[in-house]
Order: structure tokens, then C-alpha cells, then sequence
């Protein structure tokens, strides 16, 4: 995995942080709306569209809102694969290949057209399906 972008914001204020592949059509974007974090699955074309969401967290849920955070988004080598890093702890997947977004709490459930994946909860063992490597290495 490459890290692509490094970024520190608070929870709770208005931020918007994206990422596209370094070798396909499409991109992700992390946002922070003041109320809720969301990632998002983004094709990269010339009318842009958002594929999917995943929910991230409740900012009225976080204890430790005045503390940096620290963002990081990364890719697969092959560009295929983006992940959501936050405090250095995994919280969402998005598999373009297999057109499949995973979260910590699966929310919200796969309505859309473009995921072809119904479970969307990242756990151990969707974590160890990418070989997530631990990103303080």
C-alpha cells in the first residue's frame, strides 16, 4: 500500500479530503460535515459521481474532538484498493474491482446500484482478505 495523502484535521469541523487512484478512472473522498464523517467511492470521469458512501463516525459519538486527528488515505499498488486511515487504525476499504465498500459498523446497508457486496462490515477477517499491512511500518 502507498500512502497518498497524510493530513491532520478535528473532528467536527467542516472538512473535505480526497485521493484519486494512481492508475484507474476513480478516487475516494473522506468528509467530515460537522455532523458525521463519511468515506466516499468517487468515479473520476467527466461528470463525477459519487458510487458509494461509507459511515464513519457521529461527531456527537467522539470524546476527543479538540485532539489533532490524523488522516491518511492510501492505495493499492495496483490502484484498485483505497483505505480510510484514522489514528493510525483501519476504517473503511473500498474494493473497486470487486465493487465492494467495507466499514467498522457496515452502515449503511448496500441500497445502491454500483456495490455489488451486501456485508460491508470491515472485520478481522475482510482486514486480513487485503493483507492490510500496519500503516506505522
Amino acid at each position: 500500500m502507498t500512502l497518498n495523502i497524510t493530513q491532520t484535521y478535528k473532528i467536527g469541523h467542516d472538512t473535505f479530503i480526497h485521493s484519486f487512484s494512481p492508475t484507474q478512472n476513480f478516487g475516494v473522498a473522506f468528509e467530515d460535515d460537522m455532523t458525521t464523517g463519511f468515506f466516499y467511492a468517487i468515479n473520476k470521469s467527466e461528470q463525477p459521481e459519487v458510487l458509494d458512501g461509507l459511515h464513519i463516525y457521529n461527531v456527537a459519538d467522539i470524546t476527543e474532538k479538540t485532539l489533532p486527528t490524523e488522516l491518511q488515505i492510501g492505495w493499492s499498488e495496483d490502484g484498485w484498493i483505497a483505505f480510510l486511515i484514522i489514528n493510525k487504525h483501519y476504517h473503511a476499504i473500498f474494493d473497486f474491482g470487486l465493487r465492494a465498500g467495507y466499514c467498522r459498523d457496515g452502515f449503511p446497508e448496500n441500497t445502491g446500484d454500483w456495490a455489488l457486496v451486501n456485508e460491508r462490515k470491515l472485520t478481522e477477517e475482510v482486514m486480513a482478505k487485503y493483507l492490510v499491512p500496519d500503516p506505522t511500518r
